[in-house]
């Protein structure tokens, strides 16, 4: 039978409620008897005894926040009584056991089937890419955009054109639009066969950078698009550029070389302010990239072992079990891909508090911990300078689905990194070089952090959620992980895997785990499409390093 509560750490004097539990429910845990004194829903906590003004709340293990006033045993965490606190952290030398590696046994000698660039490194997809230098271009590359997907087959927009269509014919005809189902609009969809069979996309990166913020901005947007036009799954770039803004063509493609002196993909570049005209611009663009695309249509799959996978691992529209079933097997998965040779990218600093120490007592060099001292610290005071916190990093979804205080949720999303050693700590655009877990500063909202996992060389993206959240990349295939079952079932449109198996009992984390790598494997091949890709979620926000939890 599947159980009703869990106490996640033996240290915890709170129990999740793993379904809902009604007012003076009799719960046996452990051989104790609670009583609850109010309905606690699921993914909520309640206390295990009774409570004084200031008592310690524990949970994961560690210190996740502090009781307001007495509050009585079986009663409901909530942001009223409890109030987020962790314990301070500091510089210690590593101080991990020996690394207890998981079983890799069954992907030993496993392969994936991923294009292999000239420097070795190896993409999971085929892109050609269109950069603007400047927000002054969206508008060319959409137009650009709008005339080459319908043409070459990259549309998803086709269903809802026909919607459209079923829409006007019924107006036209007098019909009352209230009276029609939805079911009733739908029409069949004829689905164009891509033009270029080895080509898996033509990605836009549109911004709102580039120029009018200060000159770190656009010295920071520029490092952040070089790391997009150098990335494993990009094989060719088209820049467009005004001519007048802070970020000056030249120094993009400086940045490009800086970035790989070695870079030899199709790049080709224009300036609109020294074309002829917008239109010769953008048929001139179209033209060339026709020709580039010929060019990277030559690329084929090839097998290549999964240690050239990097793997980023994100949470996004957090619940209270997320930390409980989709973090924990999505860390599985990541410690079995450090076993095997892989990278993997944990990253959302500002997701990272109150398990500070814990990854610092994992890092290898020193130089390293006290980087990532540095920098959480300094975005920690960046926050606080402005009257927020990372205290205040809950959004109001997290807490009504049981993450009470930014603790709770950060220990929970701190398992997406496994237990492997942390090899590297990276700030924001920095290349992931080291096999092994490597942290990676970006903020925790969803886009800004899968952007900057992109820039560090992710090449797949694993994304938990508990809510619901459709978030993708225009480079980096994301895989959503739902935490339970409603999820699945209710957005079975973005959701990719479903870890509620865990909350009911049915599998293990490891189970799990395993079942997500071999996803990551098939993803990775370009044998299973992942639904962000799918339905064309090419997010993309440019971090200006300015305050953002």
């Amino acid at each position: 039978m599947k159980a009703k509560v869990l106490r996640i750490h033996p240290q915890d004097n709170v129990l999740v409620a793993l379904k809902d539990l009604s007012k003076d429910e009799r719960i046996v845990y452990d051989g104790i008897e609670y009583i609850v004194t109010e309905e606690i829903p699921a993914k909520h906590k309640f206390f295990m005894q009774d409570m004084q003004s200031q008592d310690e709340v524990y949970m994961y293990g560690v210190l996740v926040g502090k009781v307001q006033f007495p509050v009585l045993k079986g009663s409901r965490m909530n942001t009223e009584n409890t109030k987020h606190a962790v314990e301070p952290y500091e510089f210690r030398p590593f101080n991990q056991e020996e690394w207890k590696a998981p079983d890799v046994s069954k992907f030993k000698g496993r392969t994936f089937k991923g294009f292999v660039r000239d420097d070795g490194r190896v993409g999971t997809a085929n892109y050609w890419l269109f950069i603007p230098t400047v927000f002054c271009e969206n508008r060319n590359l959409d137009i650009i955009k709008e005339a080459l997907y319908d043409v070459l087959g990259y549309s998803v927009s086709d269903k809802y054109k026909s919607f459209a269509n079923d829409l006007l014919s019924a107006y036209r005809e007098g019909q009352d639009l209230n009276s029609l189902s939805l079911d009733q609009l739908s029409t069949p969809v004829y689905t164009q066969k891509r033009v270029f069979e080895n080509v898996d996309g033509i990605k836009f990166l549109n911004h709102q950078g580039g120029c009018g913020g200060i000159r770190q901005d656009a010295a920071v947007l520029g490092k952040l698009l070089a790391a997009y036009a150098d990335h494993p799954n990009v094989a060719g770039v088209t820049i467009l550029s005004l001519g007048c803004q802070n970020l000056q063509l030249q120094e993009l493609v400086d940045e490009i070389k800086q970035r790989n002196p070695n870079f030899n993909k199709p790049l080709y570049t224009f300036e609109q302010q020294k074309s002829l005209s917008e239109e010769s611009l953008v048929k001139e663009a179209i033209k060339r990239t026709f020709e580039g695309l010929q060019q990277i249509n030559q690329f084929k799959r090839q097998e290549v072992p999964i240690s050239k996978l990097t793997l980023g691992v994100k949470c996004g529209g957090s619940d209270g079990f997320s930390g409980i079933s989709a973090n924990p097997a999505v860390g599985y998965a990541s410690d079995l891909l450090v076993a095997l040779g892989g990278k993997v990218l944990l990253a959302e600093f500002p997701e990272l508090c109150g398990a500070e120490q814990n990854l610092i007592d994992r890092t290898i060099e020193p130089e390293a911990s006290r980087k990532f001292i540095k920098l959480m610290r300094a975005y920690s005071e960046s926050a606080e300078r402005v009257g927020s916190g990372f205290h205040m990093n809950p959004s109001p979804g997290n807490i009504r689905d049981g993450l009470i205080t930014d603790a709770i949720k950060s220990n929970g999303a701190a398992k997406k990194g496994g237990t492997s050693p942390v090899v590297d700590v990276l700030d924001y655009t920095e290349e992931a070089t080291k096999e092994g877990l490597n942290l990676v500063c970006t903020p925790g909202n969803d886009v800004e952090a899968t952007t900057g996992k992109a820039a560090s060389g992710a090449t797949l993206i694993l994304f938990t959620t508990g809510l619901g959240t459709p978030t993708g990349n225009p480079i980096c295939p994301v895989i959503k992980v739902a935490t339970n079952n409603d999820l699945a079932n209710r957005m079975a449109d973005i959701i990719d895997i479903n870890t509620g198996s865990v909350i009911e009992g049915e599998k293990t984390i490891e189970e799990m785990g395993e079942e997500i790598l071999e996803y990551c494997i098939q993803a990775a091949s370009g044998e299973v499409t992942p639904k962000a890709v799918l339905l064309n979620q090419d997010d993309f926000i440019p971090w200006k390093r300015g305050v953002s939890l």
